[in-house]
């Protein structure tokens, strides 16, 4: 297991600067997901810390050493690709073991870390096989042993799961999540996936054109995100973000107007007063909205899709402001009706005119 600490640490490619200045703690034995839209820089900084691209600025340092100016051999890391850049021409055992020849470990040490990796990942059965007479989940589970024999400090992944179908993906996170657990290693996991992020992480890390927006437990992010960036980035469907205005800001209690002020609701915000009439943005996440004649919002229906366990209705408001409701359970609700919902003021969020949380 290993301490990663990233300080100051910045990348650029030519004139155009990525990463800004980042300062990160990656705890030993934890799985953090960096997780972002694409272009926010996270595969960039999984590639700096694996030695794979050049730190412009800043350190690196596993558990208090600086090493980002050492070869990537010699990181300690192993690292998991979105490919699963398996060599063709080798079988699984030859593919689990090239990496340990060219790091001369010993022969009877090599046949006893595959032995073990393939019993961990359950592939021993498929040893003897070549490359492409394995399906997608088990060539994953080979680039996953690749990384496994070589006993590193730290893993790393770079949306392994992207190339799988959706039913494998579900599977494979589970497996994932549970060698962490049987390894205690240290892991870093890559993904856009917020679903990966929230079902797998102990630590997400939200990253945005280079910066984080936010660090926490997958709860602490949902339950109480920073901006309203991280609380429209985790969640699906994303969280209604609605205009609003504060009618009246004494105490800690609000009367805010939205849907162009059709609607009155109450709120509390506890760690900063707001003027009235201020511009505030209104958050509430779809599964805290309820389906009820005498509701304060009411929105005309334009879709909906029914999932068995759940049902989801997309609506407008008179405003023009669309809103996703997730209701337990399939539920008919017809196009162009037009329907009543409630919200708990528990579980509203609101955000300032700068999108910073207010609560």
């Amino acid at each position: 297991m290993a301490e990663l600490e990233l300080r100051g640490v910045r990348k650029s490619f030519h004139a155009v600067e990525v990463i800004h200045g980042l300062d990160l703690t990656v705890k030993s034995g934890s799985f953090t997901v960096f997780v972002g839209p694409s272009g926010c820089g996270k595969s960039t900084l999984l590639r700096m810390i694996a030695g794979l691209e050049d730190v412009t600025a800043g350190e690196i340092r596993l558990d208090g050493q600086r090493f980002e100016h050492l070869l990537p051999s010699s990181r300690g890391m192993a690292m998991v690709f979105q490919s699963y850049a398996l060599y063709p021409h080798m079988n699984v055992r030859e593919n689990l073991r090239f990496g340990l020849v060219c790091q001369k470990v010993p022969k009877a040490e090599i046949a006893t870390r595959i032995a073990r990796a393939a019993d961990i990942l359950q592939i021993t059965h498929l040893l003897d096989r070549q490359p492409s007479q394995l399906s997608g989940g088990q060539s994953q589970r080979v680039a996953i042993g690749r990384a496994i024999v070589k006993e590193p400090k730290a893993f790393l992944f770079d949306e392994p799961l992207s190339n799988l179908d959706a039913e494998l993906r579900v599977k494979m996170r589970s497996e994932i999540a549970a060698l962490h657990r049987r390894l205690g290693s240290t892991m870093i996991y890559v993904t856009h996936d917020q679903v990966e992020a929230m079902t797998m992480a102990d630590t997400i890390v939200v990253l945005r054109e280079g910066i984080v927006e936010q660090t926490g437990s997958p709860i602490e992010l949902y339950t109480r995100p920073r901006n309203r960036f991280v609380a429209s980035f985790l969640g699906a469907p994303q969280m209604n973000m609605l205009a609003a205005s504060a009618v009246s800001g004494d105490g800690p209690t609000l009367d805010l107007a939205v849907d162009q002020g059709r609607a009155r609701i109450e709120a509390s915000v506890t760690n900063r007063r707001v003027a009235v009439h201020s511009p505030l943005t209104l958050g509430v996440r779809p599964e805290h909205l309820m389906l009820t004649d005498d509701g304060r919002l009411r929105a005309r229906v334009e879709a909906s899709e029914i999932l068995g366990a759940e049902t989801i209705i997309y609506g407008v408001l008179e405003s023009g402001e669309r809103l996703a409701v997730s209701l337990r359970g399939p539920r008919r609700v017809g196009v162009g009706e037009v329907v009543g919902f409630a919200l708990d003021p528990q579980q509203i969020h609101l955000f300032d005119a700068d999108g910073v949380a207010l609560r």
